[in-house]
């Protein structure tokens, strides 16, 4: 069995200043934002400039941030929260949302669209295959931290992995299944799915590849978008079968966790989408 490398979370220490790998993760993803859209911008057929793309980053990271942290208290912990209010505020902790960052990156461009005379859908497809690289860039931090870790597999399995960081719940689970108290003892670790690793392959790379080759012809106005849109849903949904869910949750109604309640509605929405858009034709120049 595999064990986490048990990585240094501060990549770089500056006396009293400590860089995470985690904020670097945020950097990359969106330093590979702006490459990407200069690459598109490049490739032409777009009213997309430079400086519009600076500002669109802007924008977006307010709205990653901001929703991210508010989908996080609201979807998995609003109890601890609300009992303790000031940690709303501790963002360097952890606790970031997917799906709340999504929405809240969903009204930035609204917002961004509006004042800048744009139509929506025509800003989220020349961002949606942005998007994936910063997704993986994230899972890998996630992985460097050693959090979010998968639920537990045979030790037989050559990806079978031991996170130190997760021993409190692994004893929590050995003292409920003998199977489970007998690798406790014998690894020291239960052997889990490096989930942030299958999350990276699914929602960053396999994701990014999907949508970046779609995006390369002239598509209906809002398709791209929903391509990103179901295809995270999928992605999501299927990778959360491997991560331990939430402990204050654990699975919900239908033995489904929270990650894959809310990616269904993107998935089922991506579908519709794809066909509904689809019926129109695509734009010949001036688009995302």
């Amino acid at each position: 069995m595999l064990i986490h490398p048990q990585f240094n979370p501060v990549a770089l220490q500056l006396g009293p200043l400590a860089i995470r790998w985690y904020a670097l993760s945020y950097i990359v993803a969106f330093a590979l934002f702006i490459w990407l859209g200069r690459r598109r911008i490049k490739q032409g057929n777009t009213v997309f400039t430079k400086e519009m793309l600076d500002d669109l980053l802007t924008y977006g990271v307010l709205g990653v941030i901001l929703g991210g942290r508010i989908g996080y208290i609201l979807f998995y912990n609003l109890g601890e929260y609300l009992a303790h209010p000031l940690n709303m505020l501790k963002v360097w902790e952890g606790g970031m949302s997917f799906h709340g960052g999504f929405l809240g990156v969903l009204f930035a461009m609204w917002l961004f669209a509006k004042r800048r005379g744009l139509r929506f859908w025509q800003v989220m497809d020349f961002v949606a295959p942005l998007v994936p690289t910063g997704l993986a860039s994230g899972r890998i931090g996630n992985f460097i931290n050693g959090e979010l870790w998968g639920r537990v597999t045979s030790p037989g399995n050559f990806w079978a992995m031991g996170f130190p960081q997760a021993a409190e719940a692994d004893r929590a689970l050995a003292a409920q299944n003998p199977q489970y108290a007998q690798w406790l003892l014998q690894y020291g670790s239960l052997p889990r799915h490096p989930s942030q690793l299958y999350q990276f392959a699914l929602e960053g790379i396999a994701l990014f590849a999907i949508v970046w080759l779609f995006s390369k012809k002239k598509r209906p106005e809002g398709q791209v978008a929903m391509v990103f849109l179901g295809g995270y849903g999928l992605f999501r949904f299927i990778a959360e079968y491997a991560r331990q869910p939430d402990a204050q949750l654990g699975l919900l109604t239908g033995g489904m966790s929270m990650g894959q309640w809310l990616s269904l509605p993107m998935l089922v929405l991506g579908i519709i989408g794809f066909v509904y858009f689809g019926k129109r034709q695509p734009h010949n120049g001036g688009t995302a």
